[in-house]
């Protein structure tokens, strides 16, 4: 529960505390002057206080873990209250109070803390695999039933004239299913994204021959970036289901990976056929929005359009 070692984690509680902050500055102030004034002071002593808290959560974090949920809100509240005392402390080695509010302080922080470790275990629940089940059995059902078929029945007709083919286009859709359908936890590395989308390719490439044409450039050095799992497939497929399917010339599909320094960056890119839009891309977007931004938070970028008839996909992970 206690993930304040996160940066989003960090900016989103400096920004509530500095809410509640600016809202209790509006008690007593006539004027705009007086309130950022007020401001002013109770930042002094609760920015200190406030990262503080997500310093100490952050040390005990793995300490918290193997104690269970039950010692995370008790522990969550009695640092509450001492950083409401450290505070209190602040504004009193300042000398903006003569006779300080020691118990005010502490129930403040008590029950910022209290707050704050609430959001803090919603944001866990939400980034465990039991609470994104839903979203990754919708992401495992992107691959979609017509696909098996069309497969099975490629495989159907090399049968006879190129056996070794079929051979290998039935080990592709066997492994393919093997890495689907298995339980990969929260994340995966990039290069077993990447062994999963080639062998998608591998199998669609059968069916469409030229129409399909794939460029790869990756980058060695970002093959261990931890990704969502299923993160690369449901683009792949937009790419050939958006460019290669509605196409009798085809499309070209390029599949890029780089990292630079302590970022790696994923493009997927297909051109599309004039006059198509982008709208039939959103389902599957949304989902790899949602699901990058839970495993990555803020460090995490997702950028997505259509221009000039070329649609691209760009992912920004840290290394």
């Amino acid at each position: 529960m206690f993930d304040a070692c996160q940066p989003g984690v960090v900016l989103r509680a400096v920004l509530f505390v500095e809410t509640v902050m600016a809202v209790g500055a509006m008690f007593g102030s006539n004027n705009l002057w007086q309130w950022a004034e007020r401001l002013a002071l109770l930042t002094a002593g609760a920015m200190p206080a406030t990262l503080l808290w997500l310093l100490v959560a952050c040390s005990l974090k793995h300490r918290l873990g193997r104690l269970g949920r039950q010692a995370h809100y008790p522990v969550g509240v009695v640092l509450g209250a001492l950083a409401g005392l450290v505070a209190c402390a602040v504004l009193a080695g300042l000398g903006v109070a003569a006779d300080p509010p020691w118990l005010a302080s502490a129930v403040t922080g008590l029950l910022l803390s209290v707050l704050l470790v609430i959001g803090l275990g919603l944001r866990a629940r939400a980034r465990t695999p039991a609470a994104t089940a839903a979203r990754l059995a919708e992401l495992q059902a992107r691959i979609r039933p017509h696909f098996l078929f069309n497969t099975l029945n490629s495989a159907i007709a090399l049968v006879r004239e190129e056996p070794a083919k079929a051979e290998a286009l039935l080990e592709d859709l066997s492994d393919l299913f093997h890495h689907v359908l298995k339980d990969p936890g929260e994340s995966v590395t990039l290069g077993e994204e990447i062994a999963l989308a080639e062998r998608y390719l591998a199998i669609e490439q059968v069916r469409f021959g030229s129409r399909l044409r794939v460029q790869w450039s990756l980058d060695p050095a970002a093959d261990q970036v931890r990704l969502p799992p299923l993160l690369l497939q449901p683009l792949v497929e937009n790419a050939v289901k958006h460019g290669v399917e509605p196409s009798d010339r085809g499309a070209d599909i390029r599949i890029a990976s780089e990292r630079r320094g302590d970022t790696v960056r994923i493009t997927v890119v297909n051109t599309v056929p004039a006059g198509q839009g982008a709208s039939g891309h959103g389902v599957a977007l949304d989902n790899v929005r949602t699901r990058l931004g839970l495993l990555h938070d803020v460090r995490g970028s997702f950028r997505a359009g259509l221009r000039y008839g070329v649609f691209r996909v760009r992912i920004e992970v840290p290394a």
